[in-house]
């Protein structure tokens, strides 16, 4: 896979405190946005990642919904989990 996702930003979108279920907006090197949905039990476990349909897909060029991003969700987490984002992103 030559495409390789650079986490510049998270931002906090949505908490839902007594479920434990959280939702970020991340901004990727190349300007693309996807939401991030985690699971905070036991541990912080990534669900979900969607891009935002407001720039084409960066690996199939689509301008519309794709699984592209689906691929990438292990390098995205460990960049979130390595870099403490989203500790960042709460406080």
């Amino acid at each position: 896979m030559a495409y390789r996702p650079n986490i510049t930003e998270l931002q906090k979108a949505g908490i839902n405190e007594k479920d434990g279920l959280y939702e970020f907006v991340l901004t990727l090197a190349d300007g693309t946005q996807c939401r991030v949905f985690y699971n905070r039990f036991p541990e912080w476990k990534m669900t979900n990642i969607n891009r935002l349909l407001t720039t084409p897909c960066p690996v199939c060029r689509k301008d519309f919904i794709c699984k592209c991003m689906d691929a990438f969700a292990g390098h995205i987490n460990q960049q979130i989990q390595d870099r403490q984002l989203i500790d960042k992103a709460l406080s």
